[in-house]
């Protein structure tokens, strides 16, 4: 939603270097000049703008997955949902068929677990964190961030639109779901 959110897209590992939204624009107007080249340390290398300070997240995200593409979107479900149970350190997602939609799941059966990590404006304790959620829970593929927004990951970009769009409709319908139980 307008300014929210910040996307990029690994065009090297070694040495890692990022495409990634610049700061403050409009993610549904974007044109090729709104994307800068970053390096390992966020250092803008091609383009005018400056990356949003959250770029140390996608870094550790790059590094600790060696993924194509990084997705950072703050929605409703995502805000709410990190708000209602960050006191549990996450939420897991079960029995649905949509989970199939990520990488690696075959059944409805699996169970996916969506870390939440307080937010915080020190973005290197924060990236810190990350990068030890990442090693400690090798099979997660996002994570969200307290009353703040979902962060998704994919090899490539299609994968991380793809993984952002599931997760985005689990969210949803644990929320509504969560909601009905409560009304009954």
């Amino acid at each position: 939603m307008g300014t929210s959110g910040n996307f990029s897209g690994a065009i090297s590992q070694s040495p890692i270097r990022l495409v990634i939204t610049s700061t403050g624009l409009d993610k549904g107007n974007l044109a090729l000049a709104d994307f800068l080249e970053i390096d390992e340390d966020s250092r803008v290398v091609r383009g005018k703008g400056r990356p949003s300070a959250e770029a140390l997240l996608h870094l550790a995200i790059v590094r600790s997955r060696g993924v194509g593409a990084v997705l950072h979107t703050h929605s409703v479900w995502s805000t709410v949902l990190s708000g209602a149970h960050a006191a549990k350190g996450g939420v897991s997602v079960e029995g649905y068929e949509m989970l199939k939609g990520l990488d690696g799941v075959k059944t409805h059966q699996h169970r996916e677990w969506l870390p939440i990590l307080e937010n915080s404006q020190n973005m290197e304790e924060l990236a810190r964190k990350v990068s030890k959620t990442l090693k400690d829970q090798p099979g997660i593929h996002g994570f969200l961030l307290r009353e703040h927004g979902l962060y998704t990951w994919g090899s490539s970009l299609p994968e991380a639109r793809r993984h952002v769009e599931i997760l985005e409709f689990l969210m949803e319908v644990v929320v509504r779901a969560r909601a009905l139980e409560s009304a009954t």
